[in-house]
């Protein structure tokens, strides 16, 4: 089991969750999150004052899928959050020793 998190921009929460649901993933968790990369922030004008904004607002998306599926998610996460501009984010994926859902009990694959 693989857990993929994906840092986009918040404009394109709703095609990413799209493409996911067309390659069969059943659940998302989103978190607004703030953060900056290459992008450094930028700088904004308020009241005739100039101040920079270091932190830019992003979505994180998580998943929990079956390691067999890893190739499409990313893919599907890739095409969707594609803009082609700095700042389209970036995809980790890290190992998932162990899930359980609460309600059922359920462990493993099966809990997904």
């Amino acid at each position: 089991m693989k857990l993929v998190s994906a840092i986009i921009k918040p404009f394109k929460l709703d095609d990413v969750r799209e493409a996911l649901s067309e390659i069969g993933v059943s659940g998302i968790t989103v978190v607004e999150v703030k953060g900056f990369g290459r992008q450094k922030g930028h700088t904004e004008l308020y009241r005739g004052a100039e101040y920079v904004v270091d932190f830019l607002p992003k979505i994180r998306v998580d998943v929990a899928i079956a390691a067999d599926k890893l190739d499409q998610v990313i893919e599907a996460i890739s095409e969707a959050a594609k803009t082609g501009k700095i700042g389209d984010g970036k995809i980790f994926v890290a190992n998932l020793e162990q899930v359980v859902r609460i309600r059922t009990g359920e462990t493993g694959p099966d809990a997904l």
